[in-house]
């Protein structure tokens, strides 16, 4: 993954922990798109050297989670995913997947973002995601 960049990989590790788990790197950081990439790895795979499903769906919930939080209005304090949906199309046995989200709606209580994964330029799973934008109680 020549792509990642080690300052914001660094960063999304941090931020969020599982990404180190998973192997997360960063690639793109902005308001408009966040990609994320993820290695196959043996130890991330259901039979038949599939590439999780489950692991995908984090890689997606990660991109999308970074996107919303570098979309949050001020005195906002973070996300939290409240609704998910992924279509799969393709199994992953080999190489890296790339999951690319931008934002579809950015609303003060609730955002929505559309992930891309791909494996290559195989199309392997979209994902629709809601966050709700979390504040501040009084």
């Amino acid at each position: 993954m020549t792509d990642a960049d080690p300052d914001l990989t660094a960063f999304i590790r941090t931020a969020m922990p599982l990404c180190n788990t998973l192997g997360i790197t960063a690639n793109r950081f902005t308001p408009e798109v966040v990609e994320l990439a993820m290695e196959w790895s043996e130890a991330l795979c259901t039979s038949n050297h599939l590439l999780h499903g489950g692991a995908l769906m984090a890689l997606a919930d990660s991109a999308g989670g970074a996107v919303a939080f570098l979309n949050l209005a001020d005195g906002a304090t973070g996300t939290s995913t409240i609704e998910s949906k992924t279509n799969f199309f393709g199994a992953v046995t080999d190489g890296n997947v790339t999951a690319t989200a931008t934002p579809l709606h950015l609303g003060s209580t609730t955002m929505v973002i559309e992930t891309e994964i791909r494996n290559g330029d195989h199309l392997v799973a979209k994902v629709t995601q809601t966050q709700a934008v979390l504040r501040r109680r009084n």
